[in-house]
Order: structure tokens, then C-alpha cells, then sequence
């Protein structure tokens, strides 16, 4: 799953911890995969890090917060991934052009070594093409929610080559059409 967008609020650029709010409906959507054969999963570009807006050591908290959050509801999540690089801005070390920010797929292969998930199985939820065009790159499927970014991507899907394989409604709405069809 995207985090911005997709788990909590898009606000911009999360800078102050306070302004991570999760979504309605999140903590359901992440119980009901807790509650499946699939892993909760979170993989997020933060290259606010790499754009001087916050120290790397704010997406830790931020990820404390998320998960406390979460926690509160009786969910949680299998494992988190981010990417504080940006290939054009800011300083080394964070200035450079990696293999983990999306849509190339460092960190979707860093999470199948580290928690043996088949990638052919698996979904990518997000708020943006670049999160259903990373799923695809790994035979996985992506699944475009209608919130943070995406309602606006979906009205750009017009002859576009990256097609969702559902779009929902929010993360939850996602969640339930994964349960029912797989």
C-alpha cells in the first residue's frame, strides 16, 4: 500500500508529525488483510527528505504514529518500506537515482526477501498510475483508490497504457474487492 493518499490524508509533504492523520476506514481495511492470507505492506516515496523538508528521523516517528494508530483499532502492519531519495534534488546521500523509489520496484523486491511474498499474489493499493504501473512491472495488481491523488489520475486514464485492474473507493473499498475476488 502507498501511505499518503491511500493510509492517511494527503497533505503534502508530511513535515510535523501532527499532520499525519490516517484515512476513515484505514484501520478496517488494514484488519481485514490482518485478518486474511495477505501482508500489510507499506512502500512510500518520502523524498521530502532528499528535498531538505524534514530529516529522515521524521518518517520513523511518522511511521511510530501510523502504526500506534493503527494498533488502537486492533491492526497493524507486516512490514514498512520508504524511499527518502529524489534522483534531481537535494544532497548526497539522498540525491542520487536508486532502485526503491516507485515506480521502480527496490522496495517491492526488499519486501518479498524479507517477508517470502509472491509478488504474482499480491496488489498494490494507491492514490497514483505510478503506484498500478510499479504492481504491474512485478506481475502483481494494482488497484487505484479514488482518494488522495486519484481522482484526479482517474480522469487522466483516458488512453493511458497503465489501467488499473479495479478502482475503489478507498483503501477499504479496495481491501474488500481483493478479499471477494481472490
Amino acid at each position: 500500500m502507498d501511505r499518503d493518499g491511500t493510509i492517511s490524508d494527503e497533505v503534502g509533504y508530511v513535515n510535523h508529525i501532527s499532520r499525519f492523520r490516517l484515512m476513515e476506514r484505514t484501520a478496517d481495511g488494514v484488519k481485514l488483510i490482518n485478518d486474511s492470507d495477505f501482508l500489510a505492506v507499506v512502500i512510500t516515496n518520502q523524498a521530502g527528505v532528499a528535498r531538505g523538508y524534514f530529516k529522515e528521523e521524521l518518517i520513523t516517528r511518522v511511521h511510530e504514529k501510523m502504526e500506534a494508530l493503527l494498533k488502537g483499532k486492533g491492526a497493524y502492519m507486516d512490514g514498512i518500506y520508504y524511499c527518502p531519495h529524489h534522483p534531481d534534488v537535494g544532497e548526497a546521500p539522498y540525491k542520487k537515482d536508486c532502485d526503491c523509489r516507485k515506480p521502480k520496484t527496490g522496495m517491492l523486491l526488499q519486501a518479498k526477501n524479507d517477508l517470502d511474498i509472491d509478488l504474482t499474489r499480491s496488489f498494490v493499493i494507491g492514490d497514483k498510475i505510478s503506484d498500478v504501473a510499479l504492481a504491474h512491472k512485478v506481475g502483481a495488481k494494482g488497484v487505484l483508490v479514488l482518494t488522495g491523488y486519484g481522482i484526479g489520475e482517474f480522469e487522466e486514464l483516458e488512453g493511458s497504457q497503465t489501467n488499473p485492474d479495479y478502482v475503489a473507493k478507498d483503501l477499504y473499498d479496495a481491501v474488500r474487492w481483493i478479499l471477494d475476488n481472490n
